[in-house]
């Protein structure tokens, strides 16, 4: 298939695990001198195209490189968390993700035959996402790769595997192979999207570092017609699997996928079997509410695991995103999530370096912000990993208790890890940042993401905060007595080309004319607004700066402090 035949949209009848996209020779193959371009992303996955997709809406053009010509099979990364449901929303295909997915909030807990709590995720109302969605991989990158080829500023070259880097001060060389041969390609930047056995990190000489589980589990995707609730349910040592863990979710199609833990010593390839796994299967659902279900076996894999990540995500005018940079169990949907939340962070911060609206320097933030946020990841899943798999008797005995204790217990319940489910990091410590000079109540501090939210437009129409936002730097602004004026000054103000949009939010004072109407108090409420109050947002949707009644040159320094402009 050719790559812009995609661009159509909205086919789902097409088997994104079957399609498979033509090589096409490049003019940059038949030149005498390399090509130099802007930006090149390696690796076509969520990642490298979530990356692709942003920086093409921000008009840097892009050429993205993959080794294959296919999506994933299987299901692979099937959570996806409400932050990066937003993120695909302001690329363009939030719809397509959550009209196809299997959106939940509700997850389970079991010891042994009882369920021993359930807990909710978004246990508030006001939100246009839910906590997470499921949905197959393959999906998520079919949906991504159709809206990169409405895209005419992304280059998307398939079985095109670079084998070679060479860095210079002002540019990158990249060897690329393909069918016909190799050829050379110049970048300002490469961005490696390239996954956790990342072929640009080792041409550079880098690696991975942390901690390997001695475990393996086999995920089974299973097809079945049930009814059951569409929540995550998690077992600790259950009757039907003894002394392992059992997690089971719901996705699109009529499909369920299964993790079953398997211990260190099972064999991969036995355990693939069918014959083998269809007994498990059946296993489960005589303990479980769907013990008639008629199911057959559409997908199965063996894993194992490891928490690691890079020294350094930036090295000179190489950077690395998603699963080349760092790396996490499956417990939490830590993985994909972090890694989109990379190429949102990435994105802008490359097209202002790109453009010359920011230094070089700028790009420095996003490797100390995604490494502090890597860090909270391998945390987490490392916690959740030696909870769900006790590695001696008096850790095993004191997990038990623990599961014991929260049938009743509200307090034994926070220390029960069954995964502490993707939430996006706060860089609290960012030198973007502008520290609080007055009193917030809530946790939109600066370094959060932003919280969504109802209001309503001037034309009367319903919508969301977060689809209100500008591309680039947004203020929110609490309708107040000096809040038109401050817009005003706002406008007068040399941003050298920087776009800054100014919405102004009419609350309960109901003061001063608006742009935007808080519907019922959320968005006071989520942001402690006051007449005048004023938020500062970067282009991915981050606090970077708050006041009660800022004046324009706060604003204006806050900005440049925001594009590390000294």
């Amino acid at each position: 298939m050719q790559f812009k035949e995609l661009a159509a949209g909205g086919r789902d009848e097409l088997d994104y695990q079957k399609l498979a996209f033509d090589y096409t020779r490049h003019p940059d193959q038949d030149v005498s001198h390399p090509v130099r371009r802007p930006v090149v992303v390696v690796g076509a996955g969520p990642v490298g195209l979530a990356l692709a997709i942003d920086l093409a809406q921000r008009e840097i053009p892009v050429v993205l490189l993959d080794n294959d010509n296919t999506l994933s099979t299987g299901s692979r990364a099937i959570c996806f968390a409400k932050r990066t449901l937003e993120i695909f929303d302001r690329l363009g295909c939030g719809d397509r993700m959550v009209d196809k997915g299997v959106s939940w909030n509700v997850g389970k807990v079991f010891f042994k035959e009882e369920e021993v709590y359930s807990f909710d995720l978004l246990p508030e109302t006001g939100y246009s996402r839910p906590a997470f969605v499921n949905l197959q991989q393959y999906y998520v990158e079919g949906y991504l790769a159709q809206r990169a080829a409405q895209l005419p500023l992304i280059d998307l070259r398939w079985k095109n595997n670079v084998t070679g880097v060479a860095q210079h001060h002002d540019h990158v060389v990249l060897t690329v192979e393909t069918p016909d041969g190799s050829y050379e390609l110049e970048a300002d930047y490469v961005a490696a999207c390239d996954g956790g056995r990342s072929a640009v990190r080792k041409l550079i000489g880098q690696e991975s570092k942390g901690r390997t589980f001695r475990d393996r589990f086999l995920i089974a995707d299973v097809k079945m017609k049930h009814e059951a609730p569409t929540e995550r349910w998690f077992w600790f040592d259950p009757v039907f699997h003894p002394n392992q863990s059992v997690l089971l979710h719901r996705q699109p199609d009529d499909v369920w996928r299964i993790d079953f833990q398997l211990g260190w010593d099972a064999d991969p390839e036995e355990e693939k079997k069918p014959e083998n796994i269809i007994p498990r299967v059946k296993a489960l659902l005589e303990h479980s509410t769907m013990k008639d279900a008629e199911f057959e076996l559409e997908w199965a894999s063996v894993y194992t695991f490891s928490c690691l990540r890079m020294e350094h995500f930036r090295h000179g005018r190489v950077i690395f995103a998603g699963d080349s940079a760092h790396g996490v169990s499956p417990f939490g949907a830590r993985g994909a999530n972090s890694g989109v939340q990379d190429a949102e962070n990435l994105a802008w911060k490359l097209a202002a370096v790109v453009t010359k609206m920011a230094p070089d320097a700028l790009l420095d933030t996003y490797a100390d912000e995604r490494e502090y946020a890597a860090d909270e990841n391998i945390r987490n899943s490392t916690r959740a990993t030696d909870f769900i798999t006790p590695k001696s008797d008096i850790s095993r005995l004191f997990r038990d208790a623990v599961l014991e204790l929260s049938k009743s217990q509200p307090f034994a319940r926070t220390l029960v890890n069954s995964g502490r489910l993707s939430v996006p990091a706060t860089f609290h410590g960012s030198a973007l940042n502008t520290a609080d000079a007055e009193s917030f109540l809530g946790c939109m501090v600066p370094g959060a993401a932003a919280a969504d939210a109802p209001i309503i437009r001037a034309d009367g129409s319903n919508g969301w905060l977060l689809r209100e936002l500008a591309q680039g730097f947004t203020i929110l602004l609490a309708a107040g007595p000096a809040a038109n004026s401050l817009t005003r000054r706002i406008q007068d103000l040399d941003l050298k080309g920087m776009s800054l949009k100014v919405l102004r939010i009419a609350t309960g004072s109901g003061i001063g004319e608006a742009d935007l109407t808080d519907a019922d108090g959320l968005l006071t409420q989520r942001y402690d607004l006051r007449p005048d109050t004023a938020y500062l947002l970067r282009p991915d949707q981050h606090v970077c700066a708050r006041w009660r009644q800022p004046s324009a040159d706060q604003i204006h320094q806050a900005l440049m402090r925001a594009l590390a402009i000294n």
